[in-house]
């Protein structure tokens, strides 16, 4: 049988079929036409939220839109779940029509029954909702985050999931390198990707919060941010640049990136010829803290 490379890379199919495969590996056309793990009808009692749903905020008028059209058309798509047990479930994907079956008082969905660990549920979760959902650029920047870190992919493996070049998928993560306020504005849709895009380009923190609320105030467009942004590094380019130690090395610099990336902030780390020193985590409100605090697990 010849397989497909379908427009949106691997993706969540591939990662279905890679799951089966694994438990069934005499046969792909197991998971190609499933037959004996085809599409059972579960009560929604017995199926539990997925854990790994990096989605959680979904819009309540689009729900009840949903409900209505499940109350007349049905499921058209059916959910996948993985057994936990006799006659308990957890979902996969489908987490929309799950709930809006709920809302529209459903007792039984259509679902698909598939075996997968808890890295597998990760992965599928965020490419599924990567896949199908209006996410906003953050929340995609933090799904790719998290395919990296948690889920062990490079960025090639990243973009051969998902259908996306390298550099596409470096311009999102390079987003988290924000000042969380400014991430919020993207995610809130204040301004656009384009707007946080030419921001990244300043390496003040302050000088970015300044033209982001600028931005805001004046409605500003994309080109008008780039434009300030030049003339700024051209006029005022290290009078306001936070000073980085002389002694910082590449490794040191590396992790400092990282380290910034992770906690959506800019992070300093200060070391001497001795490597010692300090890492500065810096934070902007009470939720701010309380953000960085669930990071670190505290």
């Amino acid at each position: 049988m010849t397989k497909k490379r379908s427009a949106l890379g691997r993706g969540l199919g591939a990662l279905l079929s890679d799951s089966d495969e694994q438990n069934n590996p005499k046969s792909v056309e197991a998971v190609v036409a499933p037959a004996k793990a085809g599409i059972d009808e579960i009560s929604l009692d017995e199926i539990e939220s997925n854990p790994f749903q990096p989605r959680t905020d979904f819009n309540q008028e689009a729900l009840n839109e949903l409900a209505d059209s499940i109350k007349v058309q049905g499921i058209i798509q059916p959910i996948t779940v993985r057994q936990l047990s006799e006659g308990k479930y957890q979902l996969i994907s489908g987490e929309r029509r799950f709930t809006a079956s709920k809302i529209a008082g459903l007792v039984a969905i259509p679902a698909y029954i598939r075996t997968a660990n808890d890295q597998q549920m990760l992965e599928m979760a965020l490419i599924e909702n990567i896949q199908r959902e209006n996410l906003n650029a953050i929340e995609i920047a933090l799904s790719y985050q998290r395919l990296i870190a948690e889920c062990e992919l490079k960025q090639e493996e990243l973009g051969d999931r998902v259908g996306k070049n390298r550099t596409t998928i470096n311009n999102y993560l390079r987003l988290l390198k924000l000042p969380p306020d400014v991430q919020v504005g993207v995610r809130d849709g204040k301004i656009s990707m384009g707007h946080a895009r030419a921001l990244i380009t300043l390496e003040n923190v302050d000088l970015q919060l300044d033209i982001y609320r600028k931005t805001v105030n004046n409605d500003l467009s994309v080109r008008q941010v780039e434009v300030l942004v030049r003339n700024i590094g051209k006029d005022s380019k290290v009078a306001t640049k936070q000073p980085e130690p002389s002694e910082l090395n590449y490794e040191i610099k590396k992790l400092q990136d990282k380290i910034s990336s992770h906690f959506g902030s800019k992070i300093a780390i200060k070391a001497n010829d001795q490597n010692k020193g300090e890492i500065k985590i810096p934070f902007n409100s009470a939720d701010d803290l309380n953000r960085i605090l669930d990071l670190l697990n505290l």
